[in-house]
């Protein structure tokens, strides 16, 4: 079967605007849009340039706009059900370094800012089997260690796209992770600096990252149980200073 494949182009040190330019591809099987953009640049076109790495839907490298659905090229099959042209676009909101290819670093270091990594307690070394949790605590957190850090999220964000300074859907979502984590000792003085328009408040709830996450993540969900700890925590805090239990 043969498909068209219309796929978003700018190189900013060479093109005075972006274009689309369509390659024919012959669907052999059920190769992934990624096999099949892989085949495009070694047959058609070497300049053509986009991000992958596992192709194990693992590492998020691939994450990319197909047929207007966040995605990621790898895990994305194509059939003989497949559209007769899919329009291939990078991830919005992000500097686009070459056709595919968009610049992550706002989005890493948002990550960076709410200190993404376990920090576990320092009074006493762990058992030798390593410390135990509870089933329920597991399940608290789970959902969002399933996250490959691909970017669709903040790319889905209408608030990424208005207010630079915001954390993003992520970062808010690996911090609740952390947080939730009987394992991690980080102080509540460290944590509570989300609390601004630019982190857990900054968020407009229309849950659109949730929609675009491919793996399932919903890190609005994430950015919710941040908000109810802030309070709670607050509320804690206030009796504790009126001198009440």
């Amino acid at each position: 079967m043969k498909i068209t494949f219309r796929i978003f182009r700018f190189d900013p040190l060479e093109d005075a605007s972006p274009r689309f330019e369509d390659f024919p591809y012959e669907v052999r099987g059920k190769e992934s849009v990624l096999e099949a953009l892989m085949q495009i640049r070694n047959e058609q076109d070497s300049t053509l340039a986009f991000r992958y790495s596992c192709r194990e839907a693992i590492c998020g490298a691939c994450a990319m706009v197909i047929n207007g659905k966040f995605d990621l090229a790898c895990r994305t099959l194509l059939s003989s059900r497949s559209p007769s042209r899919i329009v291939i676009e990078p991830l919005p909101h992000l500097e686009i370094q070459k056709d595919l290819l968009v610049d992550m670093e706002p989005f890493w270091k948002a990550l960076e800012k709410i200190e993404w990594h376990l920090q576990p307690r320092e009074e006493k070394a762990p058992p030798s089997g390593g410390q135990k949790i509870d089933d329920e605590e597991i399940d608290a957190i789970v959902p969002f260690i399933s996250c490959v850090l691909c970017g669709c999220c903040w790319s889905a964000c209408p608030v990424v796209s208005r207010d630079e300074r915001y954390l993003g859907p992520a970062a808010l979502a690996q911090l609740y992770r952390f947080v939730k984590d009987p394992r991690d000792s980080r102080p509540f003085s460290s944590w509570s600096r989300v609390s601004t328009e630019s982190g857990v408040w900054g968020c407009d709830t229309v849950f659109a990252c949730n929609e675009a996450c491919p793996k399932g993540v919903r890190p609005a969900d994430g950015i919710a149980g941040l908000r109810r700890k802030l309070l709670l925590e607050k509320v804690r805090r206030l009796f504790r200073r009126n001198g009440r239990s």
